[in-house]
This record gives structure tokens, sequence and C-alpha cells, in this order.
């Protein structure tokens, strides 16, 4: 079943329309859905590897755009929005002690959280909450996203064909590890 759906998956991310699928997933993800643009971006690449680089940049782009729709959540719908989602999302407990290191710490943490595993959209939503000045939050989201997809897009067109047959002779164990890095995430930001 895994197999088929590798196989369905990488027949779409292939065609023109994937690109609106990995911007409107990059721009989701960073304002409000859990899952990761990776999931779209590396068999997008694997699929054509002479797209990396225009890959990369879509999603860059639209993960900075969803960043601001989740600066925006957290800034003017906090009660009615941001709250629900913080709380679902099981960080409402920590979210105090978070912002009270966005005084201190604000564009640092943009920086490193947007690296990290760990949800972005719950930085841009802190970020928002916190009242971190828009022009630098909006800005240091370039530098902490670009790096993320771009060493992506260059691992995968160094070593597509390699990681290709990687991932398809050891399909069950890629899925469960991107699953085990997604939970990771969520669980790490418990301990932050």
């Amino acid at each position: 079943m895994l197999k088929r759906l590798y196989d369905w998956s990488m027949d779409r991310v292939a065609r023109p329309s994937g690109e609106k699928w990995l911007a409107g997933l990059s721009f989701a993800e960073a304002s409000f859905f859990p899952i990761p643009p990776d999931i779209l971006l590396m068999p997008m690449i694997i699929a054509d590897r002479s797209r990396a680089w225009r890959l990369a940049l879509i999603a860059t782009i639209a993960s900075v755009i969803g960043a601001g729709l989740g600066y925006l959540i957290g800034h003017f719908l906090y009660e009615a929005v941001a709250l629900p989602l913080i709380e679902l999302y099981g960080y409402a407990e920590k979210f105090s002690a978070f912002e009270a290191y966005y005084a201190e710490y604000g564009v640092l943490i943009v920086l490193i959280g947007g690296l990290t595993p760990i949800p972005f959209k719950v930085i841009t939503i802190a970020s928002g909450v916190a009242g971190l000045d828009p022009l630098l939050f909006m800005l240091s989201c370039i530098p902490a996203r670009a790096p993320r997809f771009f060493a992506e897009a260059l691992l995968l067109w160094k070593f597509g064909p390699p990681i290709r047959a990687f991932v398809e002779k050891r399909l069950s164990l890629v899925f469960t590890l991107f699953v085990a890095l997604l939970i990771g995430g969520f669980v790490a930001l418990k301990f932050v």
C-alpha cells in the first residue's frame, strides 16, 4: 500500500500543478497546518532534479508569506484563533514562558525555529502575540526558511539518484523516520 501511495505521489508531484500544492502547503505550514512542506519538496526534487532550485524558492517564498499570516493570527486573533491552535497542539503551559523569551531573543528564536523540526507555525503565531517588530520578523523569516529548503534542494540535486533508490528500496523505514521527526518536533517544543 505504501509503495502504491509513493508511486502515485511521485507521478503527481512531477506535474506542473505540484508547484501549486507545494506553495499552498508551505504557506499553510507556516501559519496553521501541522504537515511540513518537505513532504512534497523532497519527492518533487527527486522526481525532477532540474527543478530543485525553483522548488526551493517556491517553498521559501510561500513559507515567508505564510509566516506573515501566522504573525497576524497571533497579533490580531490571539483569543479567537491563536489560543485554540496553541491549546490544540498542547503548548498552552509553555507559551507564557515562551513569550518572555521573545522580549530578549525574538529574532534569534525565529532564525533557529525556522531551521529546526519545531513547528514553524508556533514560532510565527508567538511572534505576533509577543509583538515582535513585524518588519524585523518578516526579514528574519527569510534566513530562517531559505537555508532549510535550499539545503534539501542541494543534497537532492547532487545525490538524487542514490537517494531515490534508497527511498524506494526502504520506503517503510523512510516513512517511519519522517513520522518520528515530525512527532519529535512537536515533542521537542514541549521541552523548550
